[in-house]
């Protein structure tokens, strides 16, 4: 039967053997003696070991880059200690062979993979992630990355002035429409850089400390989600939001206490005209959560989507009544909303007034969706026949409750 299936044409074999994967493609070898080096002529291949107890796999490596000279793709896998000694290798080789996608990380949480700068040599990568590496500066000619689409560095670190080095690798890759930065470490004090590129759709920042970002052209842009928990320290948090002020989607985190005890946002001076979606991680304990909470929503006029996701800091610093949050409304605003979602609410005053202010002048509302987190303020029933008896401007508004939320939300 084996000897048969091989008979097929050539196309529908390597179809059969790409799609067991790579490990799977070699142990057919022991089939027979037809199969024993059939899989030697796969026009291309993917080392795609993601679960770091398949980190042994590795080893064979060098085996089949010698004895498979097709195209290798993908290139994804945890690196063990042994693995760390030949990446710099293994790179040159992927370079030659034209990979695509190349995933690197330890194996070792707490480890940090000193990545080779023959990383630099992979011109036709379209997706690089990379997470806990320490990264080389730039070769001397460095051309950049032609076709790259996708960059996501997670836990990385750069030497010092490493910000000039990001900015080179996303001014040089003109294809790129997906940028991920996610606790990226710069040794020394950061200085303003460039964000800019003519095809980016999405930015992704999640950082514990401003890093020097500045927004510049951005024409394609349309989807950003931000965590900064400092807010940019003593830089214009507004002034750099305002840079994402064309997109459809955003996705920000406001819950976080200012470090120098300023308002987050409070004004903006500008408009999200596009804006349609907008999830907010938030709490309405404290004034600047709130007060930011509403700068959003007012300089959103085509909002139809909002979620807000709540943590688990229940205690209610500020009181904001309905007079405080009803002068925040402005004519106009949540015009077009139709969805609510809250997750992980405590039925606190602050959040209850929030809700019958959305309730009673949003006249296109048709959803709104509830799951509380801990430590809530009263129970289910008196919260859900409160909110049940509040006015609502819109006819269509039905009000959804799922109980308890089913994930925390917090920052890691």
């Amino acid at each position: 039967e084996a000897d048969a299936l091989i008979s097929l044409p050539t196309g529908v074999l390597d179809d059969i053997l790409d799609r067991v994967g790579l490990l799977d493609a070699v142990r057919t070898s022991a089939l027979s003696r037809a199969w024993r080096r059939r899989w030697e002529d796969l026009p291309s291949i993917d080392f795609y070991f993601p679960r770091p107890d398949e980190a042994k796999h590795l080893r064979s490596v060098d085996s089949v880059l010698l004895r498979c000279p097709g195209r290798v793709r993908r290139f994804w896998a945890h690196l063990d200690e042994p693995s760390e000694a030949r990446i710099h290798d293994w790179l040159l080789v992927l370079s030659r062979r034209g990979v695509d996608t190349l995933n690197l990380r330890p194996i070792s949480f707490d480890a940090v993979l000193a990545l080779p700068a023959s990383v630099f040599a992979c011109r036709r990568l379209t997706n690089l992630r990379l997470h806990a590496c320490a990264i080389p500066p730039l070769p001397a000619g460095f051309e950049g990355f032609p076709e790259l689409r996708k960059l996501a560095l997670t836990c990385v670190r750069f030497r010092e002035n490493g910000e000039y080095q990001l900015e080179e690798i996303i001014a040089t890759s003109p294809s790129l429409e997906k940028l991920v930065f996610w606790e990226v470490k710069i040794v020394g004090d950061f200085k303003e850089w460039v964000i800019q590129g003519p095809n980016i759709q999405e930015i992704q920042i999640s950082s514990s400390k401003d890093l020097g970002w500045i927004l510049g052209e951005l024409p394609s842009l349309h989807s950003a989600n931000i965590d900064i928990l400092d807010y940019l320290g003593g830089r214009d948090f507004a002034k750099f939001l305002a840079g994402f002020s064309n997109i459809t989607r955003l996705v920000i985190c406001t819950r976080h206490s200012p470090l120098n005890g300023a308002i987050i946002l409070e004004r903006l001076q500008c408009k999200f005209g596009n804006l349609k979606s907008l999830t907010l991680y938030t709490q309405f304990c404290e004034l600047p959560s709130i007060l930011s909470t509403y700068c959003l929503l007012r300089n959103a006029p085509n909002l139809e989507r909002l979620k807000i996701l709540i943590d688990n800091s229940a205690e209610q610093k500020f009181e904001a009544h309905e007079e405080f949050q009803n002068s925040q409304w402005t004519g106009g605003m949540c015009a077009n909303l139709q969805f609510v979602q809250m997750t992980g609410i405590h039925w606190l005053p602050n959040e209850m007034t929030f809700i019958e202010l959305i309730l009673s002048k949003a006249r296109l509302f048709r959803t709104l969706f509830i799951t509380h987190g801990e430590n809530c303020s009263m129970s289910n029933e008196d919260a859900m026949n409160k909110i049940l008896s509040y006015r609502r401007a819109s006819t269509c508004a039905e009000i959804l409750f799922k109980g308890k939320a089913s994930v925390t939300f917090f920052r890691s």
